[in-house]
């Protein structure tokens, strides 16, 4: 199989040439050898760089002292679960399989950056990257770090914006479900319930417990913590925090208090069904 067919040459150009990402950096993002980096660069007739600093490279300021807004802690809520920021201390990446979530961060955070389309074999992903030491610095203050999904814990944001933190949480590594079930209307056909679930995986299970403890204090619900069963032995471990009904249906109308409210509109149709604020 040749590799370097599956990395996108816009993609490439954008990170290398307009991002200033180095060679190291491109093979470790797209899972890669240096040399097939270089070899594609090669064939897309992409000029390297001069060994050593890169005079070129600019950072952009604009974040040097952000006012929190439910946008941007909706946007931080996405970095949380959804983002990666690079050991670089500059450039930051968000990747989904919803077009529509990226599109929504960048309304958020002010961004012209493209978002560009990867395929590797049956999947299909987006990603949106952009470089800003400021911005990422910042982040790294509330706690936010490079490779983070498996020892993310607490991060420090104001109480009153915690709602909107937490939708894009949902939105980037969460599920609201919203079905009828039917198991036991074989004893009886009246056995039919309504059933409601929030849920937000994740690999680190202190970032969990603090959710946890953070709805517990501000919303009044607590859910439970489960433990995932793996699917091979050496994945790593996930962790569940899962909101049965009763806790769900106090959760929703919290996170989605207003309208035109930084969201993904799927999970916001499921959360007003749920409400039955909606049709099924």
């Amino acid at each position: 199989m040749n590799l370097r067919n599956y990395i996108p040459e816009s993609e490439l150009r954008q990170l290398y040439s307009n991002e200033h990402w180095t060679i190291q950096e491109l093979a470790e993002h797209f899972q890669v050898a240096e040399t097939t980096i270089r070899r594609r660069m090669d064939e897309l007739g992409i000029p390297t760089r001069a060994r050593g600093p890169d005079i070129g490279a600019h950072h952009n300021f604009r974040f040097v002292d952000p006012i929190w807004s439910p946008a941007l802690a909706y946007a931080v809520g996405i970095i949380a679960t959804d983002g990666n920021l690079s050991p670089d201390g500059r450039h930051l990446c968000i990747r989904s399989a919803d077009y529509e979530l990226l599109e929504t961060v960048k309304e958020c955070l002010g961004l012209d950056n493209q978002i560009t389309k990867t395929r590797r074999l049956l999947s299909v992903y987006y990603s949106l990257q952009w470089g800003d030491r400021a911005f990422y610095l910042w982040l790294e203050s509330i706690g936010l770090m490079p490779a983070k999904s498996l020892i993310l814990g607490a991060l420090t944001l104001p109480d009153n914006f915690f709602p909107d933190f937490l939708r894009g949480v949902i939105d980037g590594d969460g599920c609201i479900r919203v079905y009828q079930d039917r198991w036991n209307t074989f004893k009886n056909p009246k056995y039919v319930y309504e059933r409601v679930y929030v849920t937000i995986a994740s690999g680190s299970f202190p970032f969990l417990a603090w959710i946890q403890g953070q709805t517990t204090r501000l919303c009044g619900v607590k859910g439970a913590i489960i433990k995932r069963a793996k699917k091979l032995p050496h994945y790593a471990q996930l962790w569940e925090l899962k909101f049965a009904k009763k806790d769900s249906l106090t959760l929703l109308p919290w996170i989605y208090y207003g309208d035109d409210l930084p969201c993904l509109e799927r999970k916001h149709i499921l959360a007003l069904r749920a409400l039955g604020l909606a049709d099924s």
